[in-house]
């Protein structure tokens, strides 16, 4: 466990040197940017590890992992983040312990989280993952909502008993006119959050980058990256 623990220090380190350095040829503050260590696939003992080298933010993509693991650690100080798409017969579960839902992309997914966010009563943050490579039918390949939308989008979330607008959140498209291009996608994403905040001013949330582009993500202005190989490392059959 000891190893373990000094692995995931070095590494942690490493990603923290990277926010400074990111922060400091954006001319912004390291305090700015919140790192949301994404612990899918791996277990509760390093979530405890990461939780005693000052982790604050933890985020999972799959509720049937992540639901155990949050039970397991719920004596820790973290904060909850579900970032991966979610359906509604999950919602549930998900909203048991997430404190932040990061995809929400439909205003079927915002009924069920309200209702669910209620009965649990809970206040379960909002963020609207923006689909920057949205085809015809406003949908992106890996979920999302069509810049288009976000404005009735974030208008359903704000009117939403137990649920808030906490700012957007999109992956870097795989596809389309920003495939490739991270700084540019993030940046756009910052323009739409720009947007937002005209109607809806405390939703300044902005949730870009991960283990590979997080730099790109601090220099378009995000205010939390999403980390999880360059801290937890590249497990054995993982792609």
């Amino acid at each position: 466990m000891t190893d373990r623990k000094d692995e995931l220090a070095g590494n942690l380190a490493k990603v923290r040197r990277r926010i400074a350095a990111a922060c400091e040829a954006a001319g912004r503050e390291p305090a700015e940017v919140t790192l949301v260590v994404v612990t899918k696939t791996y277990p509760a003992s390093d979530v405890r590890l990461l939780a005693g080298l000052g982790v604050r933010h933890v985020a999972e993509n799959r509720d049937q992992d992540a639901a155990p693991k949050a039970a397991a650690c719920a004596d820790l100080p973290l904060s909850w983040h579900f970032v991966g798409q979610l359906q509604t017969n999950k919602v549930r579960s998900v909203v048991g312990y997430a404190d932040v839902v990061q995809s929400v992309d439909r205003v079927r997914l915002v009924t069920a989280l309200s209702k669910e966010a209620v009965r649990a009563g809970r206040e379960t943050g909002c963020l609207l993952q923006v689909a920057l490579d949205a085809g015809a039918d406003g949908r992106g390949e890996r979920g999302g909502v069509a810049p288009g939308g976000i404005g009735e989008l974030a208008d359903a979330v704000a009117a939403a008993p137990g649920l808030r607008l906490d700012g957007l959140m999109t992956v870097a498209p795989l596809s389309g006119e920003f495939a490739g291009r991270q700084r540019a996608a993030f940046g756009r994403l910052m323009d739409l959050s720009t947007d937002l905040r005209r109607a809806h001013p405390a939703a300044n949330m902005v949730s870009a980058g991960m283990s590979a582009d997080l730099e790109d993500a601090v220099a378009a202005g995000a205010t939390h990256v999403r980390v999880g190989s360059a801290v937890l490392g590249v497990r054995a059959g993982l792609g």
